[in-house]
């Protein structure tokens, strides 16, 4: 058994070192950074900076060449050539700025501006150079100033090495010639007072060893620029690439729970915006992500189109739990009636009714969600459609303690929301089964109707009380206005303390919201109107809560995965021998 057993975990492990190659080669010939929206706005950002730092730099010394000028009378210094040059070589860089500093620019136009603003430059300031005195060693300056410009812009622009060479080898012409024009015609005579200087020697040999001399400098620019862009350029393409993120991309954190973190993502390939929520084991504990990766396996199973879709699941390396799901955009129900209060009484059966037939489906194949209350619900727009209810969070786990605020979370006490909890679900000495659900949903309803919670406490253990001890206050009385008593007395009878009193499933529910006067009165129209009057505001407080997150990525340890199927295709009676 045990040799059949090693034989197995070999064959598994070879299957998994075949998939790991093949994805080796295929992440090989990955697209360059630029191709997608993130890549193409980060170039145009960092080239409008390298603009903007050779410009401010030529204009430092513009402005110090014309203050001397000024100090000590020189007016002629304004008509030389090389100080109009000096301008030339300024506005060169600092219209790399102005082209890439405002709008979207493609990346071809990102890429011309750059190659041209300093190849450019380079000309101004190599032909600036060959008008200065031979004796103040000026290809030595603007080789100089030259080699920083190229750093900087090797350091900030992400390039690959190929292109940072070509560009930066191309740049070096105009100084070496510059170079060599600038001492083929002086007077040798002049300078045979240096040290070194043979008293053969001619302007040629000059002329060819300042050159030589500002090529081997150059070279060494080149190969620092080319490197540095190698490991830089690198470094952001293993962030993104495929083999560190698995399959999806971080791009954007939507939000932060007491268990874990949620992300807008990409597929690697797909491209398609996925939802992606990581739950480290410090914050939850091994044995609640143990039990809740085993949930997240079932919820994937459920297609009810009220349901988020989970696509996929696992575990990084570092033992962060993680699940990827569609991407909703929308607003959840706390949202809703934070900013417009208590909901019309068609709406709210409209989104019960919605919620109660995805949580039929997940009652039907044993899935009890234990966390239902509005921040769990989202409205959304899908398939053209408006107001479409979507259940999230299938399965998670919110630890409660019984002091404190209502925000904080500790292990191993009570499971879910104190707003929202059942008191079978407090006491636990009952055990919880679909209908706590729909004691939750029917606290749901009265907060939307309301635009309150049931029982409005102000610490966890007042609230648990109020669940176990005392009757719901009506809607109606709550509000001091008439609402349809079919819905009233459906939400009154979900909030009943027994489970028994309350509807037999989520199906009953259904029927019940089906039957009442208003429902099926809530019209597209009505959900257009509300999105048009509301949808911008929430909209600008989600992007105004939005945290981007540049080139952060998942890693996934598909091995542990892989290995797992192996053995759980196993028969039963081989698993552990």
């Amino acid at each position: 058994m045990r040799h059949n057993l090693a034989a197995h975990e070999q064959r598994s492990a070879t299957l998994i070192g075949t998939r790991r190659q093949a994805r080796g080669t295929n992440v090989t010939r990955s697209v360059p950074l630029e191709q997608s929206e993130e890549g193409r706005a980060f170039l145009q950002r960092r080239v409008a900076l390298a603009g903007l730092f050779g410009g401010v730099v030529g204009l430092a010394f513009l402005m110090l060449r014309t203050g001397e000028a000024l100090l000590h009378q020189h007016l002629q210094e304004f008509s030389s050539p090389d100080y109009w040059l000096h301008i030339g070589g300024t506005l060169s860089m600092a219209s790399v700025w102005l082209i890439c500093a405002t709008g979207r620019r493609a990346v071809q136009v990102v890429r011309a501006a750059e190659t041209i603003g300093l190849l450019a430059a380079c000309i101004f300031y190599s032909a600036m150079a060959s008008y200065l005195p031979e004796w103040q060693m000026p290809h030595y300056i603007v080789l100089l100033a030259l080699q920083v410009t190229f750093v900087a812009r090797a350091i900030y622009v992400p390039s690959t090495a190929l292109r940072t060479f070509s560009l930066t080898i191309a740049a070096g012409v105009p100084i070496l010639a510059a170079t060599y024009w600038t001492y083929v015609d002086i007077d040798v005579d002049d300078w045979r007072h240096f040290e070194g200087i043979a008293r053969d020697a001619t302007a040629s040999m000059l002329a060819l060893g300042a050159t030589a001399s500002a090529a081997l400098w150059w070279a060494a620019t080149v190969a620092m620029c080319a490197g540095a862009s190698r490991v830089i350029y690198g470094l952001r393409r293993q962030v993104r690439d495929v083999r560190k993120l698995g399959q999806y991309e971080l791009v954007q954190k939507l939000g932060e729970g007491g268990m874990g973190v949620v992300y807008r993502a990409e597929h690697a390939m797909l491209r398609r915006p996925t939802a992606v929520k990581l739950l480290p084991p410090d914050k939850a504990g091994e044995p609640t992500l143990a039990r809740f990766e085993k949930e997240v396996q079932q919820t994937a199973r459920l297609t009810h189109p009220n349901t988020v879709t989970v696509f996929d699941y696992g575990r990084t390396p570092e033992g962060v739990f993680y699940y990827a799901m569609e991407y909703l955009e929308g607003a959840t129900l706390s949202e809703i009636v934070e900013m417009d209060g208590p909901q019309p009484a068609a709406r709210v059966a409209h989104v019960l009714e919605q919620a109660a037939c995805a949580l039929a489906e997940a009652h039907g194949v044993g899935l009890i969600h234990r966390d239902i209350k509005p921040a769990n619900i989202m409205l959304v727009k899908q398939g053209g459609e408006l107001d479409v209810t979507k259940i999230l969070d299938f399965g998670l786990v919110k630890e409660l303690s019984p002091q404190g605020d209502l925000a904080l979370t500790q292990a191993d006490t009570i499971t879910g929301t104190p707003h929202y909890l059942s008191p079978e679900g407090i006491n636990q000495r009952v055990e919880v089964d679909a209908r706590s659900d729909l004691y939750a949903l029917g606290a749901v309803g009265y907060f939307l109707i309301t635009g309150s919670h049931v029982f409005p406490g102000s610490t966890i253990v007042e609230v648990l009380a109020m669940h176990l001890h005392t009757e719901p206050e009506s809607p109606s009385k709550r509000l001091d206005r008439q609402l349809p008593r079919d819905l009233e007395a459906l939400i009154l009878q979900c909030l009943s303390k027994a489970p028994g009193q309350r509807p037999r499933s989520a199906l009953e529910f259904v029927r019940g919201l089906r039957a009442c006067r208003d429902f099926d009165r809530w019209t597209p129209e009505d959900a257009d109107q509300w999105w048009e009057r509301c949808g911008g505001v929430l909209a600008e407080r989600h992007a105004s809560e939005a945290d981007t997150v540049t080139g952060r990525t998942l890693a996934i340890d598909l091995a542990h995965r892989e290995g797992l199927k192996a053995v759980a295709e196993l028969p039963a009676s081989r698993r552990f021998d």
